[in-house]
């Protein structure tokens, strides 16, 4: 009986001893401390010294500060349509994925499509993009394993591509190349099907 309240009392302890150490950290003076109330005529010398770290003055011209304002501008209305674009087709592209490679777990469709998306906003070839949408799922494989994998969707012709079997085939059935390629496969079907709705829009 004795031995079940000693991990109880070793925590007790424990907890009482970090108490203290917090409360003693709380209360030791600190000259370096932020003032608590800016108002106070006392914190201005100390937000000044704060502020003059952080003059743009020097740093840019006019033509500098409105060529920055407007890249800022335009990567936040990219993000912004990427937003909407998935708020208007998500459902029905993962409809689409659903219907289309039903053999495969719904929650690996769901994480290509919303990686697709992300892929789909990045400057990058269609072979990176087609790795970065498998890669999370797929972390016991190599980048460069992936992009042998990817060669051939990364460089076909536009246009239906032959998926085999896919829907009649259960997943777990597949050996790990075969996972592989149809992971792909269904990455490479996402991205133009995205691909499609941005150029329709």
């Amino acid at each position: 009986m004795t031995s079940q309240h000693k991990p109880y009392q070793n925590y007790q302890d424990a907890l009482s001893q970090a108490q203290g150490e917090l409360l003693e950290a709380l209360w030791q003076p600190d000259d370096d401390c932020y003032p608590w109330n800016p108002a106070d005529p006392e914190a201005q010398d100390y937000l000044a010294d704060l502020e003059a770290g952080f003059s743009l003055d020097a740093c840019q011209t006019e033509a500098e500060i409105t060529s920055g304002s407007q890249t800022l501008f335009d990567r936040l209305h990219q993000c912004w349509r990427s937003i909407e674009f998935e708020d208007s087709s998500g459902s029905a592209l993962k409809r689409s994925l659903a219907e289309r490679f039903s053999g495969v777990p719904v929650s690996w469709l769901d994480a290509i499509a919303t990686q697709a998306q992300q892929a789909l906003s990045m400057d990058i070839s269609l072979a990176d993009q087609l790795v970065l949408c498998v890669k999370p799922l797929l972390p016991n494989w190599s980048e460069d394993d992936l992009f042998v994998f990817a060669r051939p969707w990364a460089y076909a012709m536009r246009g239906d591509q032959d998926f085999g079997t896919v829907g009649s085939v259960a997943w777990s059935q597949l050996s790990p190349i075969e996972q592989v390629r149809l992971s792909l496969a269904i990455a490479h079907y996402t991205l133009s099907q995205l691909d499609q709705v941005s150029e329709d829009n």
